[in-house]
């Protein structure tokens, strides 16, 4: 394990900025015919299959032509930039219950996907279901159309499938937790240490029926020459609205605004125009992910829709002792559950209207 003494900036493909990615495309990853095709056809037999989402194994649906993307994407998020953007699917003419097979057979081969609410549905939606805005203390960030603060998920990839796009805004933002760490070893070398320190975070703001308030995590780990992020300092300011968790220092207040303050300097990010069938496949410990805000069409069935896998992805990657959302044991299959999740593909893909309402 590395100590925090003498700390030295973090470099590697990693260490990116926005403003230099946009000037290139080797981030996007355009399909080809043969993939298209392989893809097409192994969702359409998912789809006949009408599979158990929590059972199915991706050997039920072995690639031939897309080993190279899975291999691309693999790359990426453990030993490259830390994310991918895949392109090319025509989701506007499949339908949305083939579009999220295909979605969920390509999660199968990136990991194991896991349960994202308290029903432990594997496949969620990124749709505003109301007027609620994020000063809503009971608002969804998933279900509205503000634009929201950089963070992580509470998983090890958070993947996205895009079904259709804002009339205006909506961009996907993602932000390199290496570039803002090192800013901050630059401008305050006396607050970065800071930063491997745990943090109580607020859990019942993010579960409602946890069986704490808080968990504790530091936002870095570094072990073995490898860098992790795990970032939201709103759910960190939020535990401190229970007496009984620490008041945080003069200190640690000042890194975590310097914190946000970087994830958002001109440059810094790289929004992402989300066009339908484009698929974001994000390592949570290497990047943080936000959205700009968005104007919806008119038209209920024209509303912004993505499709959401959470990962578990056991590729050996060390990281500290109780590090990001470590009170979840992911893809536990004994975790208690509220009864109504939906395990078809067909029943996955239809939108809960009533759920963030």
């Amino acid at each position: 394990m590395t100590s925090t003494t003498d700390l030295q900036p973090i470099i590697g493909p990693s260490a990116w900025r926005g403003d230099e990615l946009a000037e290139f495309s080797d981030w996007i990853y355009v399909l080809s015919d043969a993939e298209r095709t392989e893809l097409e056809t192994l969702g359409r037999r998912f789809l006949a299959d009408d599979p158990d989402l929590r059972t199915v194994a991706a050997a039920d649906y072995p690639l031939d032509a897309c080993l190279d993307l899975n291999a691309e994407c693999a790359h990426q998020m453990d030993a490259g930039r830390g994310f991918i953007l895949v392109r090319g699917l025509s989701t506007n003419e499949y339908g949305d219950p083939l579009a999220a097979a295909i979605f969920y057979i390509m999660g199968l081969h990136l990991g194991q996907p896991i349960g994202q609410n308290q029903m432990g549905d594997r496949l969620d939606h990124v749709i505003a279901t109301s007027n609620k805005t994020l000063e809503d203390p009971s608002a969804l960030p998933s279900r509205v159309r503000d634009r929201l603060p950089f963070h992580s998920d509470s998983s090890d990839v958070v993947a996205l499938m895009c079904l259709r796009a804002a009339k205006s805004g909506g961009a996907s933002s993602l932000v390199s937790g290496t570039t803002i760490y090192n800013e901050i070893l630059r401008r305050r070398p006396d607050l970065a240490p800071l930063l491997f320190d745990p943090f109580h975070w607020d859990w019942r703001r993010q579960d409602p029926d946890s069986p704490q308030l808080t968990y504790t995590s530091p936002i870095i780990s570094y072990v073995d020459g490898t860098f992790s992020t795990y970032a939201g300092s709103s759910m960190i300011f939020s535990a401190q609205s229970y007496p009984e968790v620490p008041r945080l220092t003069v200190e640690q207040v000042e890194v975590l605004q310097l914190f946000d303050e970087i994830s958002q300097e001109p440059g810094l990010a790289i929004d992402m125009d989300f066009q339908p069938g484009d698929v974001q496949w994000l390592l949570n410990y290497a990047a943080l992910h936000s959205r700009t805000g968005y104007v919806d069409f008119p038209e209920p069935e024209r509303r912004r829709h993505l499709l959401r896998l959470w990962l578990k992805r056991d590729v050996g990657r060390p990281l500290v002792d109780q590090f990001g959302k470590h009170v979840v044991v992911m893809g536990d299959p004994a975790a208690p559950l509220k009864p109504g999740g939906r395990f078809r593909i067909g029943d996955a893909v239809t939108v809960n209207d009533d759920w963030g309402n």
